[in-house]
């Protein structure tokens, strides 16, 4: 006797149940996986938007990076200047050196112990430009009746261990009775200094200041003393006294 199914579905003949349920199977993988591309009709802009972010980060990242090689960098507009004039403020300094281009920033270097100027600066200029202009105009002229010396700042040279100048820094004993040794040669090390004072007392600290982060001399240094007796001693012993074929200043700190 024929099943009901074999009457409903004669052999041969797919059956219905079945083919209703692959008919809907084949839709809903249609839907799943469109032929056509369902972004093709939206604006430019919203594809543009919806880009992983990191791309965004990779262009941010090459901008900074033309900023920082560019010619135009700070480090290519900040000028020091030394051998100022104590009584030399910022506004001061920044009159003196606008009269040769555009001035952005001016600072003069002050003692943190003392409070009194450093006798150097450093001056960021507008442009490149202005910062050569302000070298051409201003380096080996007299400001106070002291001849200053002008030049771009330089960068940290690889090849020295400035950690090695921040520990010797750091060792330097600071004290009130204090000289402040000017014009010293550029071959001075800290340790010539202290030699060079310790002919004539004791010593109890000595330091030759470097442009911030290089290696560069100042072309000046610090020597402190246990009293002021010592003090007035150097003064008198090493004023206008030769240290390495240059006539150095000393005067109290």
């Amino acid at each position: 006797m024929a099943s009901i199914s074999s009457l409903i579905s004669p052999p041969g003949l797919p059956n219905p149940a079945k083919l209703s349920l692959t008919l809907q199977s084949k839709l809903f993988l249609q839907i799943l996986q469109p032929t056509t591309n369902p972004f093709a009709n939206l604006p430019q802009n919203l594809l543009l938007n919806s880009r992983p972010k990191k791309v965004r980060l990779f262009a941010v990242a090459e901008e900074q990076t033309s900023v920082v090689s560019s010619p135009s960098s700070e480090a290519a507009r900040r000028l020091y200047i030394g051998n100022i004039p104590r009584t030399v403020n910022n506004d001061e300094l920044t009159k003196i050196v606008e009269e040769h281009g555009a001035v952005e920033k001016a600072e003069v270097m002050y003692d943190k112990y003392s409070g009194r100027s450093r006798r150097f600066a450093f001056v960021t200029m507008k442009t490149v430009e202005d910062a050569n202009a302000a070298i051409e105009k201003l380096n080996g002229t007299e400001i106070g009746q002291r001849e200053i010396k002008v030049n771009i700042t330089e960068k940290p040279l690889p090849q020295v261990d400035l950690s090695l100048l921040q520990d010797e820094d750091s060792q330097f004993v600071d004290s009130p009775h204090k000289v402040y040794v000017g014009n010293l040669a550029k071959t001075i090390t800290t340790d010539t200094l202290k030699k060079f004072f310790s002919e004539k007392g004791k010593v109890l600290s000595a330091k030759v200041s470097r442009v911030p982060g290089t290696s560069k001399s100042g072309g000046f240094g610090f020597v402190t003393f246990s009293s002021e007796e010592e003090v007035e001693a150097a003064i008198s012993a090493f004023n206008n006294s030769l240290l390495e074929g240059q006539q150095v200043r000393v005067n109290k700190a």
